[in-house]
């Protein structure tokens, strides 16, 4: 199996850079030193509650760990946190909770 051409990569890595440092130069340098409005605040507040999910989702649905077979314990301690997050509004609480029934999990089903 023959790999990427290194022109193509370093092209790929160089452009997804600038592009990175494009977006984050608008937020911060351009914009950063005024005032935003109050819908604008109010919408950012809610960036971390939209973007955790889909960082979540995919490896409790496809883990790495199983090869991307389904996995009942990571499936539990993902509601087990969600519910226990939800019910406490303690992140600390829902991640030690979800963190004790996947091990607890993953040990008691081998």
């Amino acid at each position: 199996m023959e790999g990427i051409d290194r022109t193509t990569l370093w092209t790929v890595i160089i452009l997804l850079g600038l592009g990175s440092f494009g977006l984050r130069f608008v937020f911060t340098g351009l914009i950063g030193d005024r005032v935003m409005p109050e819908w604008l605040l109010r919408h950012l507040r809610y960036t971390a509650v939209a973007v955790l999910p889909g960082l979540v989702a995919p490896l409790v649905i496809w883990p790495t760990g199983t090869g991307g077979d389904f996995d009942l314990p990571r499936l539990v301690a993902a509601l087990v946190t969600l519910g226990v997050g939800y019910v406490t509004k303690n992140v600390l609480a829902a991640i030690g909770s979800g963190a004790a029934s996947l091990y607890t999990l993953l040990y008691l089903l081998g």
